[in-house]
């Protein structure tokens, strides 16, 4: 057996929680699919969310980790939506080279309320809002944050933040859902992005792209659900499936994990900038507790260990 020969059959038999950049050369198309299985289970779990707030919590981690792993810096890469609808917020986030995590804020009996065919439809649960997505490279650089409209799914927001703000022809895919298997019913999540290549010398797409992207999009858009959430569908299957014909190049998967950045460090310093009033305020007991919203991990603090600290200015 060849390295090349190896190296293909190890990739189609790629796992979970990874990332699998590709291009499509013969169709000026390059684009990413993801594959999370215990990271956004882990995410769901933490919460015991109601079935339509885990399914969106699952797409938007997966849209995370699907723009976060192209960062090619060090730093963070945010996804919110806020809406009027009964969830209120969702929020995911990926901090480099591999870490993600997210959370959602809801109504839970406006939820329950929802029909069966409500409580499947992005719209129905988030509203009306907006999309942001902010990029943070540390302390000593300026956040980078661009905002769109929400209305109909996360995949329709994020797609029009690219025609808007980049001005990339892409499509995106978005799927959640719990999967049984040997282990029992798991979360998974899936993705699949596909953009067109822009031309080395810039100036706009190529007529080459512009011929090539509707025959990319229709093949795309033949994807089901299932088949980005299939444990025994790897992207490299699915690939092959979509762009035999044209030829597909599958880049090595990029792995995704989830985990929570909180601690108790950080946690101290946040509540060391309220007053010393508001501090009183939280005791209970003698103590103050706090618990992060993204792992509930719960933290404990003596009051006078917060001490010698006014409100941030």
């Amino acid at each position: 057996m060849t390295e090349k020969t190896s190296q293909r059959l190890a990739r189609a038999q790629m796992g979970d929680d990874i990332v699998v950049p590709f291009t499509v050369e013969a169709l000026d198309v390059r684009g990413r699919v993801v594959r999370l299985g215990p990271a956004v289970d882990e995410a769901i779990r933490q919460h015991a969310y109601p079935e339509p707030v885990s399914r969106l919590l699952g797409e938007i981690m997966a849209l995370a980790a699907l723009l976060g792993t192209a960062l090619k810096f060090d730093g963070k890469l945010i996804v919110q939506v806020q809406g009027d609808g009964p969830v209120s917020m969702l929020v995911a986030d990926f901090s480099t080279p591999k870490y993600i995590r997210g959370l959602a804020r809801f109504d839970e009996e406006a939820v329950a309320r929802l029909s069966a065919e409500e409580a499947r439809d992005a719209g129905a649960l988030l509203g009306h809002g907006h999309m942001a997505f902010t990029i943070d490279q540390g302390p000593d650089t300026e956040r980078y944050q661009g905002v769109v409209e929400f209305t109909g799914s996360l995949a329709d927001a994020a797609k029009r933040y690219f025609g808007q703000s980049e001005q990339i022809l892409t499509h995106v895919s978005l799927a959640a859902g719990p999967v049984s298997g040997g282990e029992g019913t798991q979360w998974r999540a899936g993705a699949l992005m596909i953009q067109h290549l822009p031309p080395a010398s810039g100036g706009g797409a190529s007529q080459k792209a512009l011929d090539g992207w509707p025959h990319a999009l229709a093949l795309v858009e033949t994807v089901e659900d299932h088949e980005l959430l299939d444990p025994n569908v790897s992207p490299e299957r699915l690939l092959f499936r979509l762009f035999h014909e044209e030829g597909v190049r599958v880049f090595d998967p990029q792995p995704v994990e989830w985990r929570c950045n909180c601690s108790r460090e950080s946690l101290r310093e946040t509540l060391r900038r309220f007053s010393a009033d508001e501090r009183a305020s939280m005791v209970e007991n003698g103590k103050i507790t706090a618990r992060c919203q993204f792992c509930s991990r719960q933290y404990v603090f003596d009051p006078a260990e917060l001490e010698g600290a006014g409100k941030a200015k």
